[in-house]
């Protein structure tokens, strides 16, 4: 296991999913430099993907494709969504963090710093 998405995530990915025009639509998770840790989480819809890059794979019913150099630093995240009176709002639970900014989307691990932004 990479990533586990809950069945909360998978519900509402799936609902995202039905407005793609493409229907060989993927989610595409991982990570990128930036943020005030370093890391920053990057979630989005891709048709297309690089198999010499990239691995895929299904998780709860979600096709899925990341770059294989994200996957040890995302390795046992698990991608939930949350409702509550404000709205909703998908929360990343990434067990490899050893720090995380105030608002929870930038982090770095033990072996992964990325390069923090200026502006934070």
């Amino acid at each position: 296991m990479t990533i586990n998405i809950t069945d909360s995530a998978s519900q509402q990915i799936q609902e995202m999913l039905k407005d793609e025009e493409n229907q060989n639509v993927r989610l595409r998770f991982g990570v990128k430099g930036g943020g005030c840790s370093g890391l920053s989480y990057a979630m989005g819809f891709e048709s297309e993907f690089n198999e010499e890059l990239d691995t895929t794979f299904e998780e709860n019913d979600i096709p899925v494709v990341m770059n294989k150099q994200d996957m040890a630093v995302v390795e046992g995240t698990t991608i939930d969504f949350k409702q509550n009176m404000m709205g909703g709002g998908f929360t990343i639970d990434n067990p490899n963090a050893i720090a995380n900014c105030g608002c929870g989307s930038s982090f770095k691990t033990a072996t992964n710093a990325g390069t923090p932004d200026k502006d934070c």
